[in-house]
């Protein structure tokens, strides 16, 4: 077990990684009653075409499978539910698929070690026949149709498939109806085998608990288990281009107010030659300085009436591309989308701005290092970014600067924009 200290935090983070290539990290919290484990592997939506274990030839599974596999893997044979046996024992659980990865979790104050036992016994006790696939896709697609009458995830959705060509960001995570029908139980235990080894996986445990126990406890489970480390999975490479995959588009719901997103891709190697970290960190405050419900900007379009609260900013990463979103509920729809191509345009920055940014983001450090929740999103997030804990981030914070500010201001390209609406039905519009 290593021991390995946050620089600038008082935060220790435990680590060890075991024969079968499982990494386990513990974070202690003496100030909280609360553990909260997460197990994850690194599958998620985007993975859809790899080599599979013992193969040597790419395949291409369908779209929504990590998604679906999330789903199946809490079905045991024996007829337990997951969710029963951890709310027996004091502990709520959950699990989420995301782009890149897919977390199985649960958070208590009570039965620590059976309920990080039973966590990995579930999870690596896969299930899965003709019968209980054909049954989960009605679910799934019921879970599906639901989302299609959000607008606010339409309108997402709609601006991820119209900005990405080929790269898979452009799907659901839960993929389509048409794909999820067509998903087998072969698919499943295909990608099971691939992703789910140790050796794709990693636990992060955080809270009020003692490191070298529960290391001991996944250690001495996994053992059991008899698995060698494995080399890493061959995923397939999208060649994805600059451009959109489609410009504009405009579709009718039964909204009250219309709904705007105006994004802009750029290539993340047109950047200065930074860190994956400050890149982002940089490209996100630049976005923030003119857009966020702070700025001046935002303030003006505020006062002039034509945008509200529900103004916001988000931006989506691939391995090329960055995706800035700036989105807007407003009945004026065409002056929105001006004032926001005018805005980023105006975009600036000055030394006095980059240092409360810095002073900023490293408050958000220090308190994330006491919240047992934020921690472990942190590792999680480290890595699936990195492949490893950074544990200089305060460091990487602190040496921020105008000058490398201003190159990264310099490179943002605004060529490649798709603009996507969710526009009232006619009969609203005439109210």
């Amino acid at each position: 077990m290593n021991k390995i200290e946050l620089k600038g935090l008082d935060t220790s983070v435990y680590t060890e990684t075991l024969d079968n290539g499982l990494q386990i990290f513990v974070v202690p919290n003496e100030n909280v009653n609360k553990v909260y484990v997460t197990y994850s592997t690194k599958l998620g939506s985007v993975y859809d075409e790899f080599v599979p274990k013992g193969e040597k030839e790419f395949v291409k599974v369908p779209l929504g499978v990590a998604h679906f596999l999330e789903h199946k893997v809490f079905e045991q044979e024996d007829g337990t539910d997951p969710f029963e046996f951890f709310s027996s024992h004091g502990a709520s659980a959950n699990a989420n698929t995301s782009n890149y990865k897919t977390t199985y979790l649960f958070q208590t104050t009570e039965d620590i070690k059976e309920n990080l036992e039973y966590l990995m016994y579930y999870v690596e006790s896969p299930y899965f026949t003709d019968e209980n696939v054909e049954k989960e896709k009605g679910i799934i697609e019921q879970e599906l149709l639901m989302y299609e009458d959000d607008p606010y995830n339409v309108l997402y959705e709609m601006t991820l498939k119209n900005a990405f060509v080929r790269h898979p960001m452009k799907y659901s995570v839960g993929g389509t109806v048409e794909s999820i029908r067509k998903i087998t139980k072969e698919d499943l235990y295909t990608c099971y085998r691939t992703f789910y080894h140790p050796t794709h996986m990693f636990m992060v445990i955080t809270g009020n608990v003692k490191p070298e126990e529960m290391i001991s406890i996944v250690r001495e489970y996994q053992e059991k288990r008899h698995l060698k480390k494995e080399q890493p999975v061959k995923i397939r490479l999208v060649d994805e281009p600059d451009e959109v995959s489609k410009k504009q588009e405009e579709r009718t719901m039964e909204v009250s107010i219309p709904k705007v997103t105006v994004a802009y891709k750029m290539r993340l190697d047109s950047f200065p030659n930074l860190s994956l970290h400050d890149l982002k960190t940089y490209i996100g405050e630049l976005i923030s300085f003119q857009f966020d419900d702070t700025s001046l900007y935002v303030e003006e379009l505020k006062k002039k009436g034509i945008i509200d609260d529900s103004f916001g900013i988000h931006v989506v990463y691939t391995d090329k591309h960055a995706l800035m979103m700036i989105s807007s509920e407003t009945h004026f729809v065409n002056e929105v989308i001006k004032a926001i191509d005018k805005g980023v345009k105006q975009i600036s920055i000055t030394e006095e701005e980059v240092e409360r940014m810095k002073k900023v983001l490293l408050s958000s450090q220090i308190y994330m290092s006491d919240n047992i929740y934020r921690m472990n999103n942190k590792i999680m997030r480290d890595m699936i970014d990195d492949g490893e804990l950074n544990d200089h981030r305060t460091e990487e914070i602190k040496a921020l600067n105008i000058d490398d500010m201003k190159k990264v201001l310099e490179a943002l390209n605004f060529e490649h924009r798709t603009v996507n609406v969710i526009q009232v039905p006619t009969k609203n519009k005439n109210k």
